[in-house]
């Protein structure tokens, strides 16, 4: 009987103390100074951003297909759009038809910050055109949406960082750090030789330029609404790092014939023994340090009797693991992913293929290198006589740190303009031109600060793509307010 008190005052006494760390368990505080009253000119904004996507700035990774003439009329627009930058900063374009703005600053001793944006934008899948409810390059304004192909992804961006340095140059504000503007014409083709933003990095280089902090497209803030648990929450994630991209092509070679007399297993059949072994043999799931924090970020702001779990965040790190191994969206934050996109076989259905090929595309965690996926696929494989070949690759990049000016800066003034945010590190999913830049800034983050649904970023490169007119106030307020605070000693 005793043992049994002994015990059931142990299980009270625990109780009590995880109840009492659930309600100590609560976002962290930060102090800030409040925003000043900015002013933003969203009509403007409005009238720029159609005109904007009516530049069909598309990409190809055949240079020879791209429009330039539409990249001139781009930038011909910039400077009737924005008269003040015209006439006050410096502007150079880098060949092709990347850009250079330098907006001078008062204290030579300070390193810059540079905001980047691209100019390009994804073609329209052929055959869709007429699945559109407004032409895609028609920048159609409906009072609720403009419409078009480059309103998310990312002239709504670059626009909106334009409007915010037309803005201050209207209030007179003159930086103390030199603002570099760096507009990329090719991002949209992944992990390309010709790299734009690579020439705007090395052009930066060569003339003994470093940064003190980026900010470029990647994270958005994601309204977030679990009733009894999360309510009428955003979660703004700040890019920290970004995943490396591999296409890799593996090969089975065989004599190949006449399909009337085939062997067990033609080259497509073993082919077929490799994709098993690929999928049956992912990469190894783990969180790392980022990962827990936006993990911790979100349990903090949970409702008190959620947080009676989410206060033990630690312990639950391996279920979180076990569990992103069955949702897509977690395994692609946890660890390497694996995606065979492309395979092909014989030219006619009556021979035997004498090369059999897959295509394999890998999105590395940081610190998993091309090396790496040649490696595993090596280890992996039952059929040692398979031939590699790496198509497009490029690096995952490095973690930037949470701790640094520049993140602070992102951190409170999201928080300050948008009641509810969760501000965490995030690794972002697909590339960006900011890895471009690292040999000359180690403080790099990707965030975008539009307010914008699943639905919305479901868009993106899709049909139908559209950016709410109702987001672009705060979106100002934040590119205004960031790059008065960050221009700033």
């Amino acid at each position: 009987m005793k043992k049994r008190h002994i015990i059931g005052g142990a299980i009270a006494a625990a109780a009590a103390a995880n109840a009492v760390h659930a309600a100590l368990y609560t976002p962290k505080k930060t102090e800030s100074e409040p925003l000043p009253q900015e002013d933003v000119n969203v009509q403007r904004y409005r009238e720029n951003l159609s005109k904007a996507i009516q530049c069909k700035t598309v990409s190809y990774r055949e240079s020879e297909r791209v429009d330039w003439a539409e990249f001139e009329k781009f930038h011909k627009f910039l400077d009737e759009a924005y008269p003040l930058i015209a006439k006050t900063l410096e502007k150079e374009i880098v060949p092709p038809a990347n850009l250079i703005y330098r907006w001078k600053g008062t204290r030579s001793d300070l390193e810059p910050i540079a905001m980047l944006a691209h100019q390009d934008v994804v073609p329209i899948s052929a055959g869709t055109e007429e699945d559109w409810t407004h032409d895609p390059f028609s920048g159609h304004d409906d009072g609720e949406f403009i419409w078009g192909r480059g309103s998310v992804d990312m002239k709504n961006h670059l626009i909106a960082v334009m409007e915010s340095v037309e803005a201050l140059l209207e209030d007179g504000y003159v930086p103390e750090r030199d603002v570099y503007l760096l507009f990329g014409d090719n991002e949209e083709v992944v992990a390309n030789s010709d790299n734009g933003a690579k020439d705007i990095m090395l052009t930066l280089k060569e003339r003994g330029i470093t940064l003190e902090s980026i900010v470029d497209e990647g994270g958005a803030m994601i309204p977030i609404h679990v009733p009894g648990v999360l309510e009428h929450k955003f979660l703004a994630g700040v890019g920290v790092a970004e995943k490396g991209y591999s296409d890799i092509e593996i090969v089975v070679n065989a004599k190949g014939g006449h399909s009337s007399q085939p062997p067990v297993h033609t080259a497509l059949g073993k082919i077929a023994g490799v994709i098993k072994d690929l999928e049956d043999n992912q990469f190894k799931a783990y969180l790392n340090e980022n990962m827990k924090s936006l993990f911790d970020a979100i349990g903090r702001e949970c409702s008190y009797p959620v947080r009676l779990i989410t206060c033990n965040m630690p312990l639950l790190h391996p279920a979180i693991i076990e569990l992103s191994k069955h949702i897509p969206f977690l395994a692609c934050l946890t660890r390497t992913t694996t995606a065979v996109t492309m395979a092909q076989g014989s030219p006619a259905a009556n021979v035997l293929p004498q090369r059999a090929a897959i295509t394999v595309n890998f999105r590395a965690m940081p610190g998993t290198t091309k090396q790496d996926l040649i490696d595993h696929i090596r280890k992996v494989c039952k059929n040692k006589d398979i031939e590699i070949n790496v198509l497009n690759s490029k690096e995952a990049s490095s973690f930037s740190p949470t701790d640094s000016r520049a993140y602070g800066i992102i951190r409170d003034v999201t928080k300050s303009l948008q009641s509810g945010a969760i501000v965490a590190p995030y690794l972002v999913m697909g590339g960006t031109d900011a890895y471009n830049y690292e040999p000359i800034c180690k403080n790099i983050y990707r965030y975008a600060p539009f307010e914008l649904t699943t639905e919305l970023l479901r868009c993106t490169h899709g049909t139908n793509e559209r950016l709410p007119i109702n987001l672009m106030e705060n979106a100002l307020l934040f590119f205004k307010n960031y790059i008065r605070r960050a221009s700033a000693e």
